[in-house]
């Protein structure tokens, strides 16, 4: 692959990556990071290569690449620093078979460094068969990171069916036996707040209330009592060292206070993505009387009854024109529109503002006369709607909208999608032969041309979506023309809903009143942004 290369560089400057996630752990000795680093040191010291350093993962997947030690080779490569990766082998540098191509086969040559997975003799220097075997071995790599993902998540699930914590943070009340990390014992600073909770609640003190008197005595929450030192103003809406109704709700609605285990309410999407869904209840995993209760099941069933019920909202006595489409822009928070008051006039509250007691000063009230701020918005859309059968301003407009940057990630995409069906069919021409040479048993083949299969079929899906909205974006006029249809019955009578619901996207109000509009079709945004101008 790199043969050109031989006349052009003199000096490698070496980066030695080193990768070793929790579950390599259970692969011995030899996958440590010390024995990496001893071989791969003493490698560049014999061939008399510059190592300019060592990038270390530990405790990171390779499912993905999203580890700090690579991301900071990635920057020192395209700095100029370093022209040479060497790891142990190819599963050191991802066990993604697809992302491991992409570096491999393009980000690497297109950033001129050579590559070396030293015990898989895989070196893009040189022209030998081990690199034309590296797809296959990372396919094969792929396979051990899910194989290995299915037998964890058996064993936690044999673990939470025995009874045992197999959670990571224990919840507040409860700390990790010492003794026996899967076994919860009480914490005695913990467990009577949360027995205070029960007892204040099942008496007949509301959940509000609960929390005024907490705050009002400082009473110790869970980020102070586990040095959590969370953002004061964080996006989740919590403040740090303060109660607020729904930890307190929580509390009240968790079984586990009552000696019982409920475990497996939340799992991870897929052994490669890392998002969090719950599970539906009959999936939850409940072993009775596995440690030692806080609160008696008497209370506790006592309490669910009293609980407030998650009831529907009922629908308002009257749906504003701009409900569910405000939002503050100051806190990032709803803001909500208050129902109409005896006089007729209705206001407007962040709902931050709102939710806690104005002392903490998080946000301002953002409240304005909502008829106003209703009517100032409406003529606000109308300008633009104006603007939309300007053809000069048209023109302007098809010069921003060609230039935008969504149609060169679409069109990025799918040249990457593009570049990775090549790989694949060309990774299964290679195996095909190697089947045909006895190099891999037919079963291999199978399991792995099954694979690839619905993963081609896959990416031709989505590529088949992005050529169909990149012919919208290319076929500008059609567009124009969707728009000038869906605003005609705007221009000579008041929106309805329906129609503010297609074109507005959202519409973030300012403590001082300024509002931005932004609506669902790019080319009503270009106009906004520059109708003033």
């Amino acid at each position: 692959m790199y043969n050109t290369l031989r006349n052009i560089v003199k000096e490698f400057f070496v980066a030695i990556y080193i990768r070793l996630s929790k579950e390599d752990d259970n692969l011995g000795e030899s996958e440590s990071i010390q024995n990496q680093k001893i071989l791969l040191t003493k490698y560049v010291k014999e061939q008399g290569y510059i190592l300019v350093d060592i990038y270390i993962d530990d405790g990171y997947t390779g499912t993905n690449f999203n580890r700090p030690s690579f991301q900071r080779m990635l920057r020192d490569i395209e700095s100029g620093k370093v022209n040479m990766v060497i790891t142990k082998d190819l599963s050191r540098l991802s066990r993604d078979y697809i992302g491991t191509g992409e570096y491999v086969e393009k980000w690497f040559p297109a950033h001129n460094v050579r590559y070396v997975a030293l015990t898989d003799n895989i070196d893009t220097f040189l022209d030998n068969s081990n690199n034309d075997i590296a797809p296959f071995k990372a396919i094969l790599n792929d396979m051990y990171a899910k194989d290995l993902s299915k037998k964890i998540r058996t064993a936690l699930h044999t673990m939470q069916s025995e009874g045992k914590w197999v959670g990571g943070c224990p919840p507040f009340g409860y700390k990790a036996d010492p003794n026996d990390k899967n076994h919860l014992v009480i914490d005695e600073i913990e467990a009577p707040i949360v027995r205070r909770i029960f007892d204040m609640f099942a008496s007949g003190v509301r959940i509000n209330k609960i929390r005024d008197i907490f705050n009002n005595e400082n009473v110790p929450t869970f980020s102070t009592t586990r040095n959590r030192n969370f953002v004061r103003n964080g996006s989740n809406g919590n403040i740090y060292g303060y109660w607020c109704n729904t930890t307190i709700k929580k509390i009240l609605q968790n079984r586990l206070y009552t000696g019982d285990m409920i475990q497996n309410r939340r799992s991870r999407l897929s052994y490669k993505y890392r998002k969090i869904i719950c599970n539906p209840k009959e999936s939850w995993i409940v072993v009775e009387n596995t440690h030692e209760a806080i609160v008696d099941k008497d209370t506790f069933n006592k309490v669910q009854k009293l609980l407030p019920k998650q009831h529907q909202r009922n629908d308002k006595k009257e749906l504003f024109l701009l409900d569910g489409l405000l939002t503050c822009a100051d806190c990032g928070h709803n803001i909500g529109i208050r129902a109409r008051r005896a006089n007729g006039k209705s206001t407007t509250v962040c709902n931050y503002y709102r939710k806690y007691n104005k002392d903490f000063r998080l946000c301002t009230s953002h409240g304005f006369d909502y008829d106003k701020l209703e009517k100032g918005i409406v003529n606000e859309i109308k300008k633009v709607i104006y603007l939309v059968n300007n053809d000069k301003l048209e023109s302007e407009i098809l010069k921003r909208y060609q230039n935008n940057n969504t149609f060169d990630t679409y069109r990025k995409t799918k040249e990457k999608l593009e570049f990775e069906l090549e790989s694949i069919n060309n990774n299964l021409d290679n195996m095909y032969i190697d089947k045909l040479e006895n190099k891999i048993t037919e079963e291999m083949y199978e399991r792995v041309y099954d694979k690839l299969k619905n993963e081609i079929s896959l990416k031709k899906d989505k590529l088949s979506e992005i050529n169909e909205y990149l012919d919208k974006l290319s076929s500008y006029e059609d567009s124009f023309s969707i728009i000038k249809k869906e605003v005609g019955e705007f221009k000579n009578k008041y929106p309805t809903r329906d129609l503010i619901l297609k074109l507005i996207k959202n519409i973030s109000i300012h403590e001082d009143g300024n509002i931005d509009i932004y609506f669902n079709f790019k080319e009503l945004n270009i106009i906004y942004e520059n109708h003033d101008a």
